[in-house]
């Protein structure tokens, strides 16, 4: 099983890091430490806070702190498709991740919305694919009326 992550170091440096690999010059020495031996140079690393649910974590090696973001495949899928994680507190409109038909509007104008509440439900390449909130916020507008097709792109609902 390949399970490959994509990490980004204070967002200027990223790699790839494949998790079923092993890493021989890799030792655990406590609960949150590690010693670490590349290119005959070791390193000592401590993780000093983890955000588990924006995948972020904040390191320290060789005394130098560093924020790393991890991702991994659907992670980037996301990203591509215009829901960002880490800028879902900015979203002020979604648009259509793909060409589909609306098959289900689940919220109107006025609403008030919870993070991952369905917003939409679209049918694209004979799936549905269920639009979720990626905030908290209240709706402003729905653009689209069931039934409806739409384009890639095309501006489905608006908050406030």
């Amino acid at each position: 099983m390949n399970k490959t992550y994509h990490a980004k170091v204070n967002n200027t440096f990223s790699f790839d890091v494949d998790l079923t690999a092993t890493f021989p010059d890799l030792a655990v020495t406590g609960p949150d430490t590690f010693h670490f031996l590349k290119d005959h140079k070791p390193a000592q690393i401590k993780v000093l806070h983890r955000d588990f649910l924006q995948k972020t974590y904040t390191i320290q090696v060789n005394g130098i702190i560093h924020i790393v973001k991890i991702s991994d495949a659907i992670d980037r899928l996301i990203e591509e498709m215009g829901f960002s994680g880490s800028e879902g507190d900015h979203i002020s409109e979604i648009n259509a991740p793909m060409p589909g038909l609306v098959l289900d509007i689940q919220v109107k104008a006025g609403d008030p919305v919870k993070e991952n509440d369905t917003l939409i439900v679209l049918e694209a390449m004979k799936m549905e694919n269920v639009i979720l909130s990626p905030r908290d916020g209240i709706i402003k507008s729905v653009a689209v009326q069931q039934g409806s097709p739409v384009d890639k792109g095309q501006l489905l609902l608006e908050y406030e």
